[in-house]
């Protein structure tokens, strides 16, 4: 499957460009989610609906950002084993 570029760039979530769209169903939570935001200073549409279900997806997702892990280095041919043999890794568990 290839992805096709189609000219449209979606913003940073939270952003005029692509703001943070939520569906609530209570006049309070409305007010939860919109004090939440402002304080933020996020950008974000809500839709108040009784019969459809909550999805405030987009605000965890503002709140609890992914943060990119960080991978430890590899160890070289020539560094020394880190098993404690004292010896260059090449000639020790490199070959194992």
């Amino acid at each position: 499957m290839t992805k096709i570029y189609d000219g449209k760039v979606t913003g940073k979530l939270g952003t005029e460009k692509n703001p943070a769209k939520l569906t609530v169903q209570t006049d309070a939570r409305k007010a939860e989610c919109e004090a939440i935001c402002r304080e933020n200073k996020w950008a974000f549409e809500i839709t108040l609906d009784a019969d459809a279900p909550e999805d405030i997806s987009a605000l965890d997702i503002l709140r609890n950002p992914i943060l990119p892990t960080k991978v430890a280095p590899k160890t070289g041919r020539n560094d020394p084993c880190p098993c404690g043999s004292n010896k260059k890794f090449k000639k020790c568990c490199a070959n194992k």
